[in-house]
C-alpha cells in the first residue's frame, strides 16, 4: 500500500518552492494534486480521504486558490475525467489544477436557466468542427477564463433533453464576446457571453453527439456539492460570524432573536453534516441527487443568517461598504460588509439550480415521490413555445 504521508514528505524535501507554478506542476506530476484521480492525471488512484494527509504535509507550500479556480475544480475537472477522451484529460487537467488556465460555465441562458434543457444556443456541423451561435448569461469568471464548459443544441428536431451536445469552448476563439453584468451588490461578478458563429473543432466535443444532457448531469451534481458542500468546521462560516456578533454584542439581543439564533445554529450544523455525507458520496465517484439538498439548505441558510445579522445590527448594518463597479472574482461572504452579505445571499437560491428545481429533484429522485406532470418531454424542441 502507498504510504502517502512519506510520499508527500519526500516530495516536499526534494522539490524547491521558489517558483509556485513549477511547484504546482511538479505536485500534479507526482500524483499529489488530487490523490483519488488516476495516476498520470494528478492522482495515485487512492481513496479520497488520503488527500487530507497530503494537504497536511504540504501545508505552507505554494497552493492553488480554490475560489479562483472553483469552476474548473468543482465542475469541469470531474466532467472531463468521467466523459473526456484520454487526450482531453491530458490536455486540460494539469493547467486547470495549477490555475494556469481558468474555466467558466456556459450553461444558463436568458430563456433557459431553471429549465436548462430548453436552451437555444445552436451548434451546427461544419466540416471537422461545429459553428456555435447563442447567448449565455450569469457566467462567473468569463472575463478571465481560457476555457468554458458549454452545452448547446445540435438537433432541434429531437425532444429537448435528447438534442444537446456538450463541448469545451475556447474563450479566445473569434466570435466570443464577454460583457459584464452588474448585479445588486454593485459588482459585475457575472457576465453575459455572446457566441457568434464560433468555430469549435470536433475534438473539443465532450461525450457523444446528442448525449450532452447526460454529461451535463455529471457537471450539475458536482456543482451542487461544490456550492453547498464546502468543508467548514463546526460553527464556522456565516453561522460563526453571526454567533460572534451574538456573543460580542449583548446590546443587540432580543428574546425573539434568541429563538431564531438557536434554530439557525441547529440548521447550520445539520446542513454541515449533510455536506460531509455528500462529499463522501462524491469521493465514491457518485455525487448523487442528495447534493441538491445540501445546496438548497445552503441557499436558505445564507439568506436567513444574513437577514438576522442585518436585523440585529439595525441602522449600522445598512452601511454598504462599496458600490463601485468592479469584476468580483469570488463571493466574499466573510470579508465584506453585512449589507454585501445580505444582498449577495439573494443570488444563492438562483445560481447552481434554483431552489424550486432542487425541490423537484429531491422530491422525485431522493424521496421517490410522483413526478411533476410534464408535457414537453416527447415533443421536438423546435415545436415548444418560447
Amino acid at each position: 500500500m502507498t504510504d502517502v504521508r512519506e510520499l508527500a514528505r519526500a516530495f516536499r524535501a526534494s522539490v524547491p518552492t521558489d517558483d509556485p507554478v513549477e511547484f504546482l506542476r511538479a505536485r500534479f506530476d507526482a500524483g499529489l494534486a488530487w490523490v483519488h484521480y488516476p495516476a498520470g492525471l494528478g492522482g495515485l488512484g487512492l481513496p479520497r480521504e488520503q488527500q487530507a494527509i497530503v494537504d497536511e504535509e504540504l501545508a505552507g507550500t505554494p497552493s492553488n486558490d480554490p475560489r479562483r479556480i472553483g469552476i474548473g475544480l468543482g465542475m469541469a475537472a470531474p466532467t472531463v475525467l468521467r466523459h473526456g477522451t484520454p487526450e482531453q484529460r491530458r490536455r486540460f487537467l494539469r493547467p486547470l489544477w495549477t490555475g494556469e488556465e481558468l474555466w467558466c460555465q456556459l450553461f444558463s441562458e436568458p430563456g433557459a436557466g431553471s429549465d436548462l434543457a430548453g436552451l437555444a444556443t445552436r451548434a451546427v456541423r461544419d466540416g471537422d468542427g461545429w459553428r456555435v451561435t447563442g447567448q449565455k448569461v450569469w457566467t462567473s469568471m468569463a472575463h478571465r477564463a481560457r476555457w468554458a464548459i458549454l452545452l448547446a443544441r445540435t438537433d432541434p428536431d429531437l425532444p429537448k433533453h435528447r438534442g444537446l451536445t456538450y463541448f469545451v469552448c475556447d474563450m479566445t476563439a473569434p466570435g466570443v464576446d464577454v460583457r459584464p453584468l452588474r448585479q445588486l451588490t454593485g459588482e459585475a461578478e457575472f457576465n453575459e457571453v455572446f457566441l457568434t458563429d464560433v468555430f469549435l473543432p470536433d475534438d473539443l466535443r465532450l461525450g457523444a453527439v446528442g448525449e450532452g444532457w447526460a454529461v451535463a448531469r455529471t457537471t450539475l451534481m458536482n456543482e451542487r456539492v461544490s456550492i453547498g458542500g464546502g468543508s467548514l468546521p463546526r460553527g464556522g462560516g456565516l453561522i460563526g460570524m453571526l454567533t460572534s456578533l451574538w456573543t460580542d454584542r449583548p446590546d443587540v439581543r432580543t428574546a425573539a432573536a434568541h429563538d431564531e439564533m438557536m434554530r439557525l445554529w441547529v440548521a447550520a450544523e445539520a446542513a454541515r453534516l449533510t455536506g460531509v455525507r455528500a462529499r463522501q458520496q462524491l469521493a465514491a465517484g457518485d455525487p448523487g441527487p442528495e447534493g441538491s439538498a445540501v445546496k438548497l439548505a445552503f441557499a436558505e441558510l445564507a439568506q436567513r443568517i444574513t437577514g438576522l445579522e442585518l436585523e440585529l445590527r439595525g441602522a449600522e448594518g445598512l452601511r454598504h461598504d462599496d458600490w463601485t463597479m468592479r469584476h468580483g472574482e469570488a463571493v466574499d461572504f466573510e470579508g465584506r460588509s453585512p449589507t454585501y452579505r445580505w444582498l449577495r445571499a439573494k443570488g444563492t437560491s438562483i445560481e447552481g439550480g434554483t431552489s424550486e428545481i432542487l425541490r423537484n429533484i429531491i422530491a422525485e429522485r431522493v424521496l421517490g415521490l410522483p413526478a411533476e406532470p410534464r408535457t414537453d418531454t416527447t415533443v421536438p424542441w423546435r415545436e415548444l413555445p418560447r
